[in-house]
């Protein structure tokens, strides 16, 4: 797979992440050291998840790091053409909903946890999970992103 932090896009949207998380959880999700590139690459290399989707009807997932990507079992194509809801079984769409609903009027949520499914139907519990809304710095939405550094196989 190609280094995907160096397209200027990925570099813009992993400002927007980071800034959104700062602002609205008070902390940083990474080191901010260095130039955005370096942590362009520093949020994909990452050892937790981090993943992303738009503001669709039905949301696109627009950004996984690598441990997102090995986790669902994609590759960066078919993870960024994949519906959000489709990453919970169908048994947990509705719950999964909610969450992003509380997520979208709080600004974020965090220590969720909640049963997800890789595309192979591997299944795992998500713990301590935080969502977050994301927005440009004028404050416009753009999308809503998720971490998490526990789960276990089901």
């Amino acid at each position: 797979m190609e280094d995907i932090w160096l397209k200027p896009w990925v570099i813009q949207w992993t400002q927007d992440v980071l800034d959104s998380y700062v602002r609205l959880v008070k902390t940083e999700l990474i080191s901010r050291e260095g130039t955005f590139l370096e942590q362009a690459e520093r949020l994909f290399t990452s050892p937790f998840v981090v993943a992303s989707h738009g503001l669709q009807n039905d949301p696109i997932l627009n950004y996984g790091n690598k441990t997102a990507l090995d986790l669902w079992e994609m590759d960066w194509e078919q993870f960024t053409q994949t519906p959000s809801r489709l990453t919970a079984e169908p048994l947990n769409r509705e719950e999964r909903a909610r969450m992003l609903e509380q997520a979208k009027i709080q600004g974020y949520i965090s220590d969720y946890r909640g049963v997800r499914i890789s595309s192979t139907g591997k299944r795992f519990l998500v713990e301590q999970a935080t969502v977050w809304n994301l927005q440009k710095s004028n404050g416009t939405p753009i999308g809503q992103a998720a971490t998490f550094s526990h789960w276990t196989f089901l």
